[in-house]
């Protein structure tokens, strides 16, 4: 693992443990050497996760599309900065330079990144861990719905174990280390018993 994409929001939220959080990945990814792949915005928590990155002597890559460059105000100060067309530019490319996804706080971008990355994982389209930063229980009840589709039979539990989950900064980092892909997925629906 070189490098991992964070999902996170273009606001600060109302909790400063975001701002927190965000600041102590940034750091905690520097210290580990490992480069960050985000959004590329100034802004929120996207732009403290940045900023404590750089600040730490970390690598960082932000993609941003030119109609959100102004809105998210692009990070110049990034290693590499790139803007592209569009939001699925972004997120292809995003994907493409990371070998690991993480979501801390924010609002329906982040749930799309995340959702999406882990929507590729299950059908086989990329083998790299997914995992989020629970911050002070943020996504608890994202959590508790997950566990909800899955007694449904809407998600198979092999597949809502593709979502790391951790409380802390460093063991969410550990947990993304030490996970292995299990078997290729040739077959991700089953036809129903009648």
């Amino acid at each position: 693992m070189k490098s991992v994409c964070v999902f996170c929001g273009s606001a600060s939220g109302a909790n400063p443990a975001y701002t927190t959080a965000a600041r102590e990945l940034g750091r905690e990814l520097a210290l580990r050497g490992l480069g960050l792949v985000y959004g590329g915005g100034r802004v929120g928590l996207m732009g403290e996760l940045a900023t404590a990155s750089l600040a730490a002597g970390g690598k960082v890559l932000g993609v941003i599309p030119h109609a959100l460059s102004a809105k998210e105000i692009a990070l110049a100060e990034c290693t590499e900065l790139i803007v592209v067309n569009t939001m699925h530019e972004r997120k292809a490319l995003m994907a493409d330079r990371s070998d690991a996804f993480v979501a801390l706080p924010g609002g329906y971008g982040t749930c799309d990144e995340l959702f999406e990355i882990l929507t590729w994982a299950q059908l086989g389209i990329h083998r790299k861990p997914v995992g989020l930063l629970n911050v002070n229980g943020f996504f608890t009840p994202l959590l508790t719905w997950l566990d909800h589709i899955t007694t449904e039979g809407l998600l198979k539990p092999k597949h809502r174990d593709l979502l790391l989950v951790a409380d802390t900064v460093p063991e969410l980092l550990d947990k993304l280390a030490a996970w292995r892909p299990s078997e290729l997925v040739t077959k991700w629906v089953e036809p129903e018993e009648r």
